[in-house]
């Protein structure tokens, strides 16, 4: 509803300055005074037009508030300072149509895709991993909010040497057969077997550099497919891809498409892609130095000497003929963008209990008749581990030496920071930690090394103390009514946590902080939730009755007294606002960051309002008013976030 004052204020503006000043002004920057009572925007307009029309900003800003005129839902405009235009809506008006049903924001022709988690299915999920996935889903949630068409992905990288290296371990160490390693596949925890596994496996490589020839011998025969080896990674990468989605579903986490690493090999993708950066001079044979028989890519170099370095090549096709990483990497995205040709065949794979169905591709059969198309999208976003910058870019920069200048300008790479344990977690988890462990800010994890957090154990420890609290405040509710609540605090505990802290931060997880029913927290925001609807509850009434109900809201939001109040309506209608925030800088912070101020309105009303025993009928009316449509906006925005509200806490 902010938003669409804003919209209300900005056109008139547009339309006197285009007929006073013939300037064509597309984004007129509108922002909020320090204090409500200044008025809810503030224009700086006057500053940037001050040298333009050669004349103060201030004598600006009076010609256009004088000019103007009346502008539906403001009471009027104002000049401020040195020049800034104060803008006063109806309070009455907003807050009456901020009672009304929110409707969906008008749909978007254009398909976005999300890839997120991508977890190499090698071994159980890890912390690391749960951020991404969050960060993933919750902007997925964001770009529907807003219109958009968004289609999930979850790339599976299984013909990588993550995979390569636990089937090594199963080989080499542990002497497995198929059938063998079908029997464990059956059994209890496969991933976290491969967990340990591939860590020994790691180890036993440190130990003889000559054991990395094992590694060479078996990914060479899983790309070539067609052989015991390949079909033993095929089921060891289709089990854990299995585990790792019912880890993410706890999280409430879905994909749409599960595009598989082999298929782009075997549907030959790559070899598409290949013949087209050949032809484009994009890549080239080398014939000496240390890439001698390597097909390189240049880097993007200052001068001459630069091109011929060795060091400013970027191998794609090795000397014995395997793709990088990023070769696939390549083919993959010009599937993405359409630019292929051909599509992936699919099979059903995956039914959420919601009823969401999830497709991997397939490269055995011709793949299901009725599998939707899931290529040919108008922009991309990539949630990976900001390490993985340089390969990210070597992709946009194979895009923009193939000519496709649009699409690589749309390829948008949504990069986040590294999670880590604070001393106290890691010890709580079980760690031995040596005296300079114990004095660092974080300790750093490390799947290869097998020193880290597993992504469901970490759930289980956060999902303990929340049901001992829960089966302590609330022992007359059914024991399973118990473990759902407790499982939706812990979940809301671990979601905020992960969101809380902008992409850009390393993040030190510690338990107690993310339980915590006080301060940024996410059983914080749920706790406003349970009071609010305490609220409803104990007076007998529905939120939606209390919203509908006929209230003068400018009676009650007048002047001095009416400014507190109005402020926690004020930011109730911000929701659409701080969305388009969240989507124009990739930034989901900006959600928690909301919710909790929202939460903190809240409770100080709640403090200072005692609704249940005020007198005055109509003034109570008012309030339950306020209290749901908080309320409302507040469920709103922790859905966003994947966010679910327990009945109490």
């Amino acid at each position: 509803m902010y938003r669409h004052f804003q919209r209300r204020l900005a056109e008139p503006i547009r339309g006197f300055l285009r007929k006073q000043y013939q300037l064509e002004i597309e984004n007129i920057v509108v922002e909020q005074p320090p204090r409500v009572e200044m008025g809810e925007y503030a224009l700086p307009l006057s500053f940037e037009l001050a040298k333009k029309l050669k004349k103060a900003p201030r004598k600006i800003a009076e010609e256009i508030v004088a000019g103007v005129g009346e502008i539906a839902g403001f009471e009027k405009l104002e000049v401020a300072g040195a020049g800034y235009i104060n803008a006063r809506v109806k309070r009455a008006e907003l807050a009456a149509a901020l009672c009304q049903p929110p409707g969906e924001a008008p749909a978007l022709a254009e398909r976005i895709l999300v890839e997120h988690t991508s977890v190499n299915p090698n071994k159980a999920a890890h912390i690391g991993h749960l951020r991404n996935a969050i960060l993933g889903d919750s902007f997925v949630r964001l770009l529907r909010a807003s219109g958009r068409s968004v289609a999930v992905q979850n790339y599976i990288d299984n013909t990588g040497v993550q995979v390569a290296d636990v089937v090594v371990g199963l080989l080499h160490l542990e002497k497995k057969s198929r059938a063998q390693v079908e029997e464990l596949v059956e059994g209890p925890r496969f991933d976290y077997y491969c967990w340990d596994l591939y860590a020994r496996v790691s180890q036993w490589y440190e130990e003889d550099k000559k054991n990395l020839e094992r590694r060479s011998e078996v990914l060479h025969a899983i790309e070539a497919g067609g052989n015991e080896t390949a079909e033993m990674a095929e089921l060891v990468a289709t089990d854990i891809v299995r585990l790792h989605l019912e880890t993410m579903q706890r999280l409430s986490v879905e994909y749409d498409f599960l595009p598989q690493e082999s298929e782009i090999l075997r549907l030959k993708f790559w070899d598409a892609a290949f013949e087209q950066l050949k032809k484009k001079g994009v890549l080239t044979l080398e014939s000496q130095g240390k890439n001698a028989g390597c097909w390189v890519m240049q880097r993007q170099t200052k001068t001459a000497e630069d091109a011929e370095d060795a060091e400013n090549q970027k191998v794609i096709v090795r000397s014995n003929g395997t793709v990088t990483y990023v070769g696939k990497d390549i083919a993959y995205h010009l599937w993405k963008f359409g630019l292929q040709g051909r599509e992936f065949p699919c099979r059903r794979f995956y039914k959420y209990p919601s009823g969401h169905q999830c497709w991997i591709s397939t490269a055995t059969e011709r793949g299901e008749a009725d599998a939707p198309h899931f290529g040919g999208v108008a922009a991309i976003y990539n949630v990976i581990d900001s390490r993985q910058a340089e390969p990210q870019n070597q992709v946009i920069e194979a895009l923009r030496a193939l000519g496709y200048q649009t699409q690589a300008d749309r390829y948008t790479h949504f990069a986040y920071e590294m999670v880590a344990l604070t001393p106290g977690c890691a010890a709580e988890l079980g760690y031995n930690l040596s005296e300079e462990d114990r004095g660092k800010a974080f300790i750093e994890v490390s799947g290869r090394k097998g020193f880290g957090v597993k992504a469901d154990d970490l759930m289980d420890a956060l999902i303990a103390p929340a049901r001992k609290e829960v089966d302590s405040r609330h022992a007359d509710l059914p024991s399973a009514e118990r473990g759902q609540i407790a499982g939706q605090i812990a979940i809301g505990a671990l979601r905020y946590f992960m969101l809380k802290f902008t992409k850009g931060s390393v993040i030190a997880f510690d338990f107690k902080e993310a339980l915590s029913f006080e301060g940024e927290t996410g059983p914080y925001a749920q706790y406003a939730v349970v009071r609010a609807t305490n609220i409803f509850r104990k007076a007998g009434v529905e939120p939606e009755r209390a919203l509908a109900a006929k209230v003068d809201f400018a009676k009650y939001m007048a002047g001095e007294a009416g400014n507190e109040i109005w402020e926690l309506w004020l930011a109730a209608a911000k929701l659409s606002h701080v969305v388009e925030q969240c989507i124009a800088t990739t930034e989901p912070a900006h959600a928690a960051k909301y919710a909790f101020t929202l939460a903190q309105l809240f409770n100080n009303f709640y403090h200072r309002h005692h609704i249940l025993h005020e007198p005055d009928a109509e003034r109570k009316q008012f309030l339950l008013a306020t209290a749901a449509v908080v309320r409302r906006e507040l469920v709103r925005t922790l859905e966003l976030m994947g966010i679910s509200c327990p009945t109490v806490m």
